[in-house]
């Protein structure tokens, strides 16, 4: 009986020590894959902002009745800004990654591999930076880096909180997803009341709810891997990385957006 339990004990170690370590691992993938994720939107938005502006204002575009269509002070809007900003392809370009992300992400993880799964998170990203990239034109470029910098602070202390807390999260989740569809359904409101108290109080709103979001979700995706650990599925393991970057992903990129509410100033 004593060697029984030695050799079980052992063995129990054995598969802590295997998990911990796999787990170590799969948190950086995580980390890194929405790392990148977020550096291809960063520059996606910057090099896209950059195409849709110059200093040239015999260059520049024109509106329907020939008037220069100014950005600010000695940069205007090019005709490919204009495309992009002016016309209704604004709206393809701002619903193109919800579309992806609501229906075209789900398919790719259930059915194609990994690989496959990581390069639409980084197309969706892309799509992101095109979508975000008329941030640089309301926004002074400096507000916009600190509060990025404020945001990746933020984050980092959060996501330290739920991966190392021992408080179960996990009844979190149900109050989050609900304050974000109240959340959504103001915005939707406030798109025709147009007031600035609401704008004020839903920027507040969210900028909490995306922080509790993202204590929750790195505990979520802690406690996932380890649930499934011990059934050595590396496909499923390398998908469930990628869907995890992806919502740390969109908690930072939320938050970042209402804090930009906050700290952002308008050129």
């Amino acid at each position: 009986m004593a060697n029984y339990q030695t050799a079980n004990t052992s063995t129990t170690g054995a598969l802590g020590a295997r998990i911990d370590a796999g787990l170590r691992a799969h948190m950086n993938k995580v980390y890194g894959t929405m790392s990148v994720g977020m550096l291809i939107t960063a520059l996606g938005a910057w090099a896209i902002a950059g195409l849709a502006v110059t200093g040239d204002m015999n260059a520049a575009a024109t509106n329907a009745e020939g008037m220069v269509m100014a950005v600010r002070d000695g940069e205007f809007l090019t005709s490919f800004g204009a495309l992009i900003y002016t016309t209704p392809l604004r709206w393809v370009v701002m619903f193109a990654p919800l579309i992806f992300l609501f229906f075209g992400f789900g398919a790719l993880m259930t059915r194609a591999s990994a690989a496959a799964v990581q390069v639409g998170f980084f197309a969706f990203a892309a799509m992101i930076g095109v979508s975000l990239s008329s941030i640089f034109l309301v926004y002074t470029d400096f507000s916009i880096v600190q509060t990025f910098l404020v945001t990746a602070i933020a984050f980092a202390g959060l996501s330290l909180y739920g991966y190392t807390t021992k408080r179960d999260l996990s009844g979190m989740g149900t109050f989050l997803v609900m304050g974000v569809i109240g959340l959504l359904f103001a915005m939707f409101i406030n798109i025709f009341l147009q007031s600035p108290a609401m704008t004020f109080a839903i920027s507040g709103i969210g900028v909490l709810l995306f922080a509790g979001l993202t204590a929750y979700d790195t505990q979520s995706i802690k406690s996932t891997y380890v649930a499934h650990a011990a059934q050595g599925d590396q496909e499923w393991m390398d998908k469930a990385a990628i869907s995890g970057a992806l919502s740390l992903y969109l908690d930072f990129l939320n938050m970042f957006q209402f804090l930009l509410y906050f700290m952002g100033n308008r050129e």
